[in-house]
């Protein structure tokens, strides 16, 4: 690791100028993305951490927030061209998850409000710890997540070729008392072009959670390539592996200027399922 002599607070401020920077450069790229068909994802060693093997005991428990680097806003990051969170218009008309029946959920599998699709794939147990940089990483409790990402096969629903009618792998949890959300979903693919990523938008309360223009961070994260290349090994992500050997962290178009709080934790296995657990800063 290279080593410096600014201080945490230098350090802080110049990890969120470096972050308004990115968003503003970015802005254009994804202006007009909705049009345009999936791009793709793949893998390279730079993503850091470590996968285990053995069987996953989810005991329910708050990942730690004690370190220095968990005190800090979370990198604010586009919300690429899928949101579906009513900001934009997919092929039948504008996207919004955001207002479904039932959309909040931990359970984010299975499409709802009529759409019966499933989406398949290793299972993945999300754990965001939600807590506030203003006081001093205090647990976050009643800020609310609407999180999303692909399916196994890279296509995100309600806007993908195949997949438009259906609303899977997108869903809204308030965080409980200890700030922690919990979702459950399956492992996502890696289309070309991007690493394979997680999107999410917070809110400060579930009542203000129906409309986009009350988000106050909009982020994503990713995984430690070693649990990349173990659960790609699965059925049915053959895809995956051919994209990921194409694209690295440091080529990442979102990542590339750094993943320090942006890599979830992993433990698990592709037999028996994944628990990744992140820390989220924001400022409220």
């Amino acid at each position: 690791m290279e080593h410096h002599d600014h201080s945490l607070a230098q350090d802080i401020q110049t990890m969120l100028d470096m972050t308004l920077s990115r968003r503003q450069s970015l802005r254009w790229m994804f202006a007009s993305a909705a049009a345009l068909p999936l791009a793709g994802c793949g893998g390279g060693d730079s993503g850091g951490g470590t996968v285990s093997t053995t069987p996953v005991a989810d005991t329910g428990t708050t990942p730690a927030t004690g370190s220095s680097v968990s005190c800090a806003v979370i990198p604010e990051e586009t919300g690429g061209p899928y949101p579906g969170d009513g900001t934009n218009s997919s092929v039948g008309g504008v996207a919004n998850a955001l207002i479904l029946a039932g959309i909040v959920r931990p359970d984010i599998r299975a499409s709802i409000a009529g759409a019966t699709g499933v989406a398949e794939g290793v299972p993945l147990t999300i754990k965001l710890q939600m807590v506030n940089v203003k006081s001093s990483c205090a647990s976050l409790g009643g800020a609310t997540v609407y999180l999303w990402h692909c399916d196994r096969e890279g296509r995100y629903s309600m806007y993908t070729s195949g997949v438009t009618a259906e609303n899977y792998l997108r869903g809204v949890q308030e965080a409980d008392a200890n700030g922690l959300v919990t979702f459950t979903t399956i492992f996502p693919g890696c289309y070309a072009g991007r690493m394979p990523h997680v999107h999410f938008e917070v809110y400060p309360s579930l009542a203000k959670s129906t409309s986009a223009a009350n988000r106050i961070k909009t982020s994503q994260f990713g995984f430690p390539t070693s649990t990349l290349s173990d659960a790609y090994a699965a059925s049915g992500y053959s895809a995956s592996v051919r994209n990921l050997a194409n694209i690295s962290y440091a080529t990442d178009n979102v990542f590339s200027d750094g993943t320090a709080l942006q890599i979830a934790k992993v433990s698990g296995s592709a037999s028996l399922g994944y628990v990744a657990t992140l820390t989220v800063g924001v400022s409220l």
